[in-house]
């Protein structure tokens, strides 16, 4: 049986642990070369050397998102090396901090658009390119229920994941007439690390394994999905499709 995702080549943000890292090893088993991207150069090893272990392949690219410049860098390494790229999962992100907005700190604030917003918004013009000269280039943004809620404390965070979707409808329009699709996932509660700082008190053996949405992001990336501009709720999608899996009765 042919792999879903076979022949494409597909970089991750934030690779190296929970949802992005679950992405990573979902996309190579489906046959695609995989573009690591973090700023812990040795879990990137690791995700590398589990993924050839499995018979995929993966390649390393530090970058320290917070920095416009360390960022640029990506994009020219990942030039460099290829002439098209057919996906682009952006996962990373900062969560801030969790504190009233009339007491938010600045600097916290800044931080949190940098690495959410500012980073995808030099990825996407680096790599711009790339996509065109994919046959079937797709970008998957990753949002939160939060960036659509006036939700307490959730301050930065909300906030940059609503510029970050801005961000993804005007790139969704300035493409038209190109093979680029683009679509925003919330994942909703997954058992991550940030997860646990957003809800300490919560138990996580209550919430789904990263794993659990990968099936979402592999039908999104594939050259056959002609999904554009939407907003998809990883959980209500896997509701809909349990459901399609039950027997008629």
């Amino acid at each position: 049986m042919a792999r879903k995702l076979e022949n494409r080549t597909a970089l991750i943000t934030g690779a190296n642990r929970g949802i992005g890292l679950a992405i990573a090893k979902a996309y190579a088993k489906e046959g695609a070369v995989v573009l690591l991207a973090g700023r812990n150069q040795a879990a990137l090893k690791r995700v590398q050397a589990e993924i050839a272990a499995d018979g995929g392949e993966a390649r390393v690219f530090v970058v320290d998102l917070e920095d416009a410049g360390s960022v640029r860098r990506l994009g020219e390494a990942i030039k460099a090396q290829i002439s098209s790229l057919d996906i682009f999962v952006a996962n990373a992100a900062s969560l801030g901090a969790r504190l009233p907005l009339i007491r938010y700190p600045l600097d916290t604030w800044i931080q949190t658009f940098k690495i959410n917003v500012n980073a995808n918004l030099i990825l996407l013009g680096e790599l711009d390119l790339l996509f065109k000269a994919s046959d079937s280039a797709r970008i998957i943004m990753l949002s939160a229920n939060v960036a659509t809620q006036g939700k307490a404390t959730t301050g930065s965070y909300a906030v940059s994941k609503a510029a970050l979707e801005a961000m993804a409808r005007i790139y969704v329009v300035e493409s038209a007439g190109t093979p680029i699709r683009i679509n925003i996932v919330s994942p909703g509660a997954t058992r991550t690390e940030m997860r646990a700082k957003a809800a300490p008190d919560e138990d996580p053996m209550t919430l789904k394994a990263p794993e659990a949405v990968t099936p979402l992001f592999v039908e999104l990336a594939t050259r056959e999905c002609q999904r554009q501009g939407e907003w998809i709720n990883a959980d209500v999608w896997l509701a809909e499709r349990k459901g399609a899996a039950k027997p008629a009765v």
